[in-house]
């Protein structure tokens, strides 16, 4: 079982993502969410295949499914689903992602 967390950033509503192994390839999906999209989004993608892992992003049923459940386009929520896939599937191990932002420093 691969549980990860996601801090979305400013919206603030958190998300908790549990993915496990149910044997041939297949996997399944919970998702909890302060986001009500978030928790559709979950309800629409409660199982997943290894293969999901390998789809481009037009073709991967976790985007097209964000696509049409999620408003906010840079949800980092999808990517998150798809690296903890990763993880469970033993495709990669468990390393955090970070995205942070620069800030030049002012000049006095």
């Amino acid at each position: 079982m691969t549980r990860i967390k996601i801090n979305p950033g400013v919206c603030g509503l958190k998300t908790t993502v549990v993915i496990e192994g149910k044997g041939n390839k297949c996997f399944s999906v919970k998702v909890e969410s302060d986001c009500e999209m978030v928790d559709r989004l979950g309800k629409e993608i409660a199982e997943l295949t290894l293969m999901d892992a390998f789809k481009r992003i037009i073709d991967n049923p976790v985007y097209r499914k964000g696509s049409a459940c999620l408003r906010h386009v840079s949800c980092p929520v999808p990517s998150g689903i798809l690296k903890a896939l990763e993880v469970e599937a033993g495709l990669a191990v468990p390393r955090d992602v970070k995205i942070e932002f620069i800030h030049d420093e002012e000049e006095n």
